[in-house]
């Protein structure tokens, strides 16, 4: 009796958590589905008559999509402005938390005072006196100067949480390296480096899929050639209304690569999160 109760609770469970994996998915796949569909197709019905009337589906929209210079172009700036600032700010913050971490130097605790205290600073308080200082340096409307601004907004929440990371690592597994003549450069990318991937990737799919998805910064610091995807369709909203031949398509691009680099990276992401919930 007790096996058959554990069965029946197990199966319900995973029903139950199957039951609301397909409600997550279902706007996944509307999407999926109207950005296959015409314009004209889209205004006679929702998505779901595809079940019905499956010669809707063609990929007319995608060659159109591609034949778009404006979200070609910001497709690509999208890319130039996450790959870079989510590189930028995992090497900086290792660098930073290991120091954190394992490094004896004046001033340490302090510092990293000042990094936590910087944890509780809006994004909105920079905007303006980022501007004009960008505007000073000639970086405001580039993509450097939105790389910029998310490297330095990355970092705190990247050094803290690296730094906690590497300070949960054995003491003497890098006193035993220090005894075997290695320095801490090598004790770094031979022995921190790996042991710490699970964090290191965590941080870094948290900090692409911000910077990927972010509009907030780029409506400021971008102009119209260094915009990202995001302000580009929104642009299209605004300028064409309900052209769903277009947004449909560009949203669901702009979701598919943050959905590849999550299930690239999932085994690490998984780790990390679960980090020294066992101990």
């Amino acid at each position: 009796m007790n096996a058959v109760r554990k069965a029946l609770g197990s199966s319900a469970v995973q029903a139950f958590l199957v039951l609301i994996g397909l409600i997550w998915l279902t706007p996944l796949a509307g999407l999926l589905l109207s950005s296959l569909r015409s314009a004209e197709d889209t205004a006679r019905g929702g998505w779901w008559t595809v079940f019905t009337s499956p010669g809707q589906l063609s990929f007319d929209n995608y060659s159109a999509l591609l034949d778009n210079a404006g979200i070609t172009r910001a497709f690509w700036n999208t890319v130039l402005i996450s790959v870079p600032a989510t590189a930028l700010v995992v090497i900086l913050a290792a660098l930073a938390g290991y120091a954190f971490a394992w490094l004896d130097f004046p001033g340490r605790d302090a510092i990293f005072l000042v990094v936590v205290a910087l944890l509780v600073v809006p994004v909105q308080v920079g905007l303006l006196p980022v501007a004009k200082l960008f505007g000073q340096l000639g970086l405001f409307g580039t993509i450097p100067g939105v790389v910029l601004f998310h490297v330095a907004y990355g970092l705190p929440f990247a050094v803290f949480l690296l730094r906690n990371y590497f300070a949960e690592m054995p003491k003497e597994m890098l006193e035993a390296a220090r005894m075997d003549g290695g320095g801490e450069w090598r004790i770094f990318t031979r022995l921190v480096l790996p042991v710490g991937r699970p964090a290191i990737a965590s941080l870094a799919i948290f900090q692409f899929l911000w910077v990927w998805n972010d509009m907030l910064v780029a409506l400021l610091f971008a102009d119209s050639s260094s915009q990202p995807l995001t302000v580009e369709l929104q642009s299209q909203i605004r300028q064409f209304g309900s052209n769903i031949d277009v947004l449909a398509p560009g949203a669901f691009l702009s979701l598919v690569v943050p959905v590849v680099v999550f299930f690239a990276f999932q085994k690490h992401f998984v780790q990390g999160v679960m980090a020294g919930s066992v101990k």
